[in-house]
């Protein structure tokens, strides 16, 4: 059987990697796009044994971007999500860790041009409709990945990322606070629905009986812990408008308590059906809103650092992960003056990933694709 070539570039951001795509390399329609994006990562099957998925949610991602139309933006990009034992992609939620290589990715590809020192990359998020400010180091403008800069989750040092979210509030539903309260009962727990960077369900893990401090392997071994926690879930989420997210990626969902290493607070984050390794980006910076919000759940765990702008460390299970956070305004006008954090990125491989032919479809028009 024919198959089809399509360029890509296997790159890792923050603490999750996936190919990356020009979205002239793609198909067009979404439907057949999606196929496109299982094959290439072996799904569905749990070992995603067929593609270059790595059978994790952190390593079944796919970042897919295009040069921006936008007079605010550089490049548009489009994030997927491919689940490994289904026949779907959710481009729903958004991944800072990914975004944090679309910078190097655009810059390296010719779709933005390098500045001596640093070259800030302005990233509009198709699935947020929000703009992000992604920072590299460029000296010589040249990309270098040496550097100092560590984060929890991923080994040795490299060039720092900056990632400056100018648009944050409301990502999905518009609203920092979609139920129109800092804190709900639902299904006979206290949540705060915050939607920042992306929509979350934050709640006490001593309310599901948790310390909070538990394992990734413990939490996700424990089925009934799940199982509340997704009853929760999509019950807060037809509170935030969001309809029935059933089998969907967004609201995400964390569970916190009072810091133990002395940070600001301890999140165990979830994907929302397991626990993720680390921390996702986008859920540091709602989680940090959260932790400023009086009256929210967060208020009151959190040992939170005096002053407008606060540096709120997040303790998980990998470490930590660091914002830079400043909220003004009021809940119902709220005013972001800062929303940051550092990442790290690489690319590890550049090549040519073969799908069948099939299921391109033999009416495929890519220039770039080639039968093998």
């Amino acid at each position: 059987m024919p198959q089809v070539g399509i360029p890509c570039v296997y790159m890792r951001g923050g603490t999750s990697k996936g190919p990356f795509f020009f979205a002239e390399d793609l198909p067009t329609d979404p439907a057949r796009r999606d196929a496109v994006l299982l094959a290439v990562m072996g799904s569905p099957d749990r070992r995603q044994i067929d593609g270059l998925g790595g059978a994790d949610s952190l390593t079944s991602k796919v970042a897919i971007v295009s040069r921006s139309p936008r007079p605010d933006a550089d490049v548009d990009y489009l994030f997927a999500q491919v689940r490994i034992e289904t026949s779907e992609v959710d481009t729903a939620p958004n991944c800072g860790n990914m975004l944090a290589a679309v910078g190097p990715f655009s810059i390296e590809r010719g779709l933005v041009a390098a500045e001596d020192g640093e070259t800030v990359v302005r990233v509009f998020n198709v699935n947020t409709g929000s703009i992000v400010h992604v920072t590299v180091q460029t000296p010589g403008r040249s990309i270098s990945i040496d550097g100092e800069a560590t984060i929890d989750g991923v080994p040795g040092h490299h060039a720092p990322i900056a990632l400056n979210f100018v648009q944050a509030v409301g990502s999905k539903t518009g609203l920092l606070l979609p139920t129109g309260s800092v804190r709900d009962t639902i299904e006979g727990i206290e949540v705060s629905c915050v939607d920042l960077a992306t929509p979350m369900v934050i709640a006490r893990a001593r309310d599901f009986g948790k310390s909070g401090s538990e394992s990734r392997e413990e939490l996700n071994a424990d089925r009934d812990l799940l199982a509340r926690i997704e009853t929760v879930r999509v019950a807060a989420a037809r509170r935030m408008g969001m309809g029935d997210v059933t089998g969907k990626v967004v609201p995400k969902f964390c569970l916190v308590a009072p810091p133990r290493a002395g940070g600001t607070i301890t999140s165990r984050y979830f994907v929302p059906d397991s626990c993720h390794a680390a921390h996702a980006v986008t859920g540091a910076l709602c989680l940090s809103a959260a932790c400023g919000l009086p009256g929210s759940v967060a208020d009151g765990v959190a040992d939170l650092p005096a002053g407008p702008r606060r540096r709120i460390v997040i303790e998980h299970p990998s470490g930590t992960i660091a914002t830079e956070f400043e909220l003004a305004g009021s809940l119902e006008s709220p005013v972001i003056r800062r929303a940051a954090l550092v990442r790290t990125a690489r690319k590890i491989m550049e090549g040519t990933v073969y799908v069948p032919e099939s299921v391109w479809g033999s009416a495929h028009t890519l220039d770039h694709a080639r039968a093998a």
